[in-house]
């Protein structure tokens, strides 16, 4: 008794640090960003004042939406175009595979400021194609501003798509090549198997890698402030320089932003945990509806298994 005493000690002794990092760089900040989001100015009294200041001024709700709109359009367009790319991975030769999934996951990293640079280089004003494609007589570039909402977009998606693939990826391997051949050996085209069986199976990850993505898009700073600054209204924009002070300093009005932006955060990811739970229940549940995707496709086989019983039967006869 008293060495297992002894042992778990040394553990909690171990964890200590670790427990006061979280305590220190996460749970302090939080609850003095709660705290400092119901008082006022001065600091001193209770107050809904920052709430309904962030929730009625223009110009703190325009940085909200703008927010919420380039991350949804970043996710969508991220997860649309990871979705087909992470397919077309799992037709490649496992060698070439792991390649692709080690790029991927490089670049999913590559963001900040060093993504910003790289843009800023390459399309920027006075970037290497856009001067090149201008001397070539090309008009590709020629309304396009990367200091804009379309090249804040543009650089959204850049690191959305390795993101979503990298999530996306395994839920293929959940689609069994059985399900396929049945399905096609009862007359269903491509098309059709991936309506009624494919997307179905793989929805809930779709939907789970989306809330990840406009949670990570919600987020993004380093890369929106070091390409536009405070040009743009975005929320994270918005939220540093009331803290900091580029005008003035509001560090109770950043705090109930700050908050909104932690609420639609939190409710990505729960969305995302939700779907994940569903993912599960649909691979390992045997408690499904008889209509379920899953039930459906053992229908299937089990129909496809009878008939052809059936006919070897007739052939024997």
């Amino acid at each position: 008794m008293k060495k297992k005493r002894g042992r778990r000690a040394l553990i909690l002794l171990g964890l200590l640090p670790f427990a006061l990092l979280i305590i220190g760089f996460l749970l302090v900040p939080v609850f003095s960003m709660l705290t400092g989001s119901f008082m006022n100015d001065s600091g001193d009294g209770f107050s809904l004042d920052q709430y309904v200041t962030a929730l009625t001024n223009a110009f703190y709700f325009k940085a909200i939406q703008n927010s919420v709109f380039i991350a949804l359009f970043s996710s969508l367009a991220g997860i649309i175009i990871g979705a087909l790319a992470a397919y077309s991975i799992t037709r490649f030769s496992p060698a070439v595979r792991n390649r692709i999934l080690l790029m991927s996951n490089m670049t999913s990293n590559f963001a900040g400021i060093p993504l910003a640079f790289a843009y800023i280089i390459l399309l920027g004003n006075n970037g290497i194609f856009t001067l090149l494609f201008h001397e070539w007589g090309w008009d590709i570039f020629a309304g396009f501003n990367l200091y804009s909402w379309t090249g804040l977009t543009l650089v959204y998606v850049y690191f959305q798509i390795p993101l979503a693939i990298l999530l996306v990826y395994p839920s293929f391997y959940g689609i069994r090549e059985q399900w396929r051949e049945a399905s096609y050996l009862l007359g269903a085209s491509p098309v059709k198997f991936w309506i009624t069986i494919g997307l179905p199976c793989i929805a809930p990850a779709l939907l789970g890698t989306l809330g990840i993505l406009f949670a990570n898009a919600m987020g993004a700073y380093a890369t929106a402030y070091a390409l536009v600054g405070s040009n743009y209204n975005l929320l994270a924009v918005r939220i540093s320089s009331l803290v900091t002070g580029d005008v003035v300093t509001r560090p109770q009005l950043g705090s109930a932003l700050a908050v909104l932006l932690a609420v639609t955060s939190i409710a990505a990811v729960w969305i995302n945990s939700m779907m994940t739970r569903k993912v599960a229940a649909f691979t390992s549940g045997p408690s499904e509806s008889p209509q379920s995707p899953r039930n459906r496709l053992f229908q299937t086989r089990k129909k496809v298994s009878t008939d052809q019983k059936s006919l070897t039967g007739r052939e024997s006869a």
